[in-house]
């Protein structure tokens, strides 16, 4: 079978392997569709953290079973992969938080992942999915990414939201926390993603990041603003001014991730009482609320899946997913 694996930054290089054996436990899956996400570019660019060479990259995963092995999954029966592997005995896990398991890996980040066209993968971490395409099969895992945010928020009908970044990530926080009953707000610094965000991702309005910072007038207007601001920049300068937006008493919840440290003025958050979240991953029950919001057509999928391409011209086209002219919100490789 085919695979591509990254080398080390900015170098693919193209294999060919035998197709893996399914143990007891697993199913042999045949790659359908594979989203790239945010991770993947990074982990390509040399700046993401947790990761080492050679990796093969790949977690938003659309997947036929090519042989059932005795599970009780059917031939040609098409799933989602949750690609988190926990390990179920730490205390998170016993907790249900089996997505920040602490010996937590995931698949394409801290072992192989999906740019190959067979798995071999554990029964546990495979969903049914017989109502959905395949494009939407593979924005499922960024879709729980986010929805798990809004959940962990506990977003409520009438609150004021912000969200920072206007990436795949953050649009799909905007689509579920309006879902929840809020009223949101897109910030970025680009006026394309903003008008996107407003247009198809259902804020309700937009700042441009750049005039709030040129204008302390505007900058003033927006102060103490919101019952809670997510963060799905990764940015360290954007992370670090987000509680300036977050009301009293509200919440920041922190999506993006940033290799190093952070700072806060911490009077400044202290007097707000404001309340500090970090989110990471999905549990299965996020994926399945996902599936069902693409099943009942709640989520501009048209709009997402802005670009798209044969796994055979991943080394051509990778690279330039990471142009600001390409207009990227969520690319797919197609198996």
């Amino acid at each position: 079978m085919k695979v591509i694996s990254c080398e080390r930054p900015g170098l693919f290089s193209n294999k060919e392997t035998e197709i893996p054996q399914a143990i007891e436990g697993e199913v042999l899956v045949n790659i359908k569709k594979l989203g790239v996400c945010g991770t993947d570019l990074h982990a390509f660019a040399g700046n993401q953290a947790f990761f080492t060479y050679p990796r093969i990259l790949g977690h938003e995963i659309a997947a036929q079973v090519a042989q059932p092995n005795g599970s009780l999954f059917g031939e040609g029966e098409p799933v989602v992969v949750i690609p988190y592997l926990h390990c179920g005995q730490c205390s998170a896990c016993k907790a249900g938080k089996t997505n920040c398991c602490e010996k937590l890996k995931v698949l394409g980040v801290h072992t192989d992942g999906a740019m190959q066209e067979y798995m071999a993968l554990p029964e546990s971490i495979l969903i049914p999915t017989p109502q959905l395409s395949w494009d939407e099969m593979a924005i499922v895992e960024p879709l729980s990414v986010a929805a798990h945010s809004v959940r962990r928020a506990g977003i409520q009908k009438g609150d004021q939201v912000l969200v920072m970044g206007c990436g795949p990530i953050g649009l799909a926080i905007m689509v579920f926390a309006k879902l929840a009953g809020a009223e949101v707000t897109a910030l970025d610094i680009n006026p394309w993603r903003l008008n996107l965000a407003k247009n198809e991702f259902k804020a309700s309005h937009k700042i441009n990041a750049k005039e709030v910072e040129a204008d302390s007038r505007l900058k003033e207007k927006y102060k103490n603003s919101f019952d809670a601001v997510f963060d799905a920049t990764g940015n360290k300068s954007a992370m670090e001014a987000g509680p300036y937006y977050v009301g009293h008493g509200g919440k920041y919840v922190l999506v993006g991730l940033y290799k190093d440290q952070l700072s806060f003025h911490h009077p400044s958050i202290h007097a707000k009482e404001l309340t500090l979240l970090c989110s990471r991953n999905a549990t299965k029950d996020d994926f399945l609320y996902v599936i069902s919001t693409l099943e009942n057509k709640s989520f501009p999928t048209n709009s997402y899946t802005t670009n798209k391409f044969d796994f055979s011209e991943t080394k051509e086209k990778f690279p330039e997913l990471t142009h600001p002219e390409s207009q990227v919100i969520k690319a797919l490789i197609e198996f």
